[in-house]
């Protein structure tokens, strides 16, 4: 019996039993090893329901379950890690014929990955107010940010921002069909996605990129300058100021 003949028996429950598999008194472990197979494949999917709530909620429960043993076969796990366990079910989404005529379930699978990532991502001490305020316009144009390693940006041309309140925040569900941005910003503990006006997210874009702020805030309406690096301040995502000087 091979490795790859165990893990494919293990992860596929109309795969029979490996053959020699035993139990330690020698008879064949049957019976065992599928308790194992099922004991496996329902923590998995236990793994994918803690990762996707909204995409469960959209496809209802009992339609996930069944959705889940078909990753799991096309996905097996990477890592022992259950945090990264998922990683690759916005592309399961994208190609998998009975979710086609809902499109936009990837983009909301890439949200919830961003929330997940967001979550698990290093702590970062962020700049001190001060040290914005004190800066001329002048300075604060050239001036280029570093961004803490829990800030996720994703783009859609889906409404899965307001598809994603209306699930986990009892929001009205959105009235249209409109692209949405999102910012994940963890102020704490727990991130947040937070819509983008238009031009946000390439502004957002530029900042992490290194591009100064002058440059950056010429990707979208200056009016709402103020309110985006309010959200950047109050989500603790600045952990550095670059200037000429430093």
């Amino acid at each position: 019996m091979s490795q790859q003949e165990f893990r494919t028996a293990l992860l596929d429950p109309g795969h029979p039993v490996p053959s020699g598999l035993t139990d330690p008194q020698g008879r064949p472990a049957g019976r065992r090893f599928n308790v194992y197979r099922n004991n496996v494949s329902v923590s998995l999917t236990e793994a994918l329901r803690q990762a996707f709530p909204v995409v469960q909620k959209l496809v209802g429960e009992e339609f996930f379950t069944a959705m889940a043993q078909e990753h799991l076969r096309a996905h097996p796990p990477a890592s022992p890690l259950m945090m990264f366990y998922g990683e690759a079910m916005p592309a399961f989404l994208s190609a998998f014929p009975p979710v086609a005529h809902l499109p936009y379930l990837a983009d909301v699978a890439r949200l919830e990955l961003a929330l997940r990532a967001s979550y698990h991502a290093t702590d970062a001490v962020p700049v001190a107010t001060s040290r914005l305020t004190q800066l001329e316009p002048d300075q604060l144009a050239r001036t280029r940010f570093a961004v803490a390693p829990s800030l996720r940006l994703v783009r859609s041309r889906w409404p899965i921002h307001a598809i994603w309140m209306a699930n986990m925040r009892e929001a009205p569900a959105p009235s249209r069909v409109e692209p949405q941005d999102v910012l994940v910003v963890r102020a704490a503990f727990d991130p947040e996605p937070h819509l983008l006006p238009p031009g946000g997210a390439d502004f957002m874009a530029s900042l992490c990129d290194g591009q100064a702020i002058g440059s950056a805030a010429d990707l979208l309406d200056t009016a709402h300058l103020p309110a985006l690096l309010g959200l950047l301040i109050a989500g603790n995502a600045i952990t550095d100021l670059i200037t000429e000087d430093s």
